[in-house]
């Protein structure tokens, strides 16, 4: 994963990946992907949108910047999705924001 790769070069310490328990999250491709990295997994219980900052994300997507907006044409709806996320990605205080509200820490205790 080029990605597993990038991050490693920019942190230079242990990587933890907390993902939901979706079933293309979990198997020997995913295994495969993630031990050249040292990274540990962690899984969030089997139903808990609530601990999950992903959840958080989508739903602000969708009531503010996607809101009011009947697009009826999927490619621009991906289109406008994408951008709208691009734009989400260089808040910092919106993405930690998200954090916060599941209670999860982001540091080592």
């Amino acid at each position: 994963m080029d990605f597993l790769e990038h991050l490693q070069r920019q942190l230079r310490t242990p990587i933890v990946l907390v993902w939901d328990r979706f079933q293309a999250h979990k198997g020997a491709l995913v295994d495969e992907c993630v031990a050249p990295h040292s990274a540990h997994l962690e899984y969030l219980p089997p139903y808990a949108p609530e601990l999950n900052p992903v959840e958080y994300l989508w739903g602000w997507l969708k009531t503010n910047p996607l809101a009011n907006d009947p697009i009826v044409d999927l490619q621009l709806l991906t289109h406008r999705t994408r951008c709208a996320a691009r734009r989400a990605q260089r808040r910092q205080d919106l993405l930690r924001s998200f954090f916060r509200h599941t209670g999860l820490s982001l540091r080592l205790k």
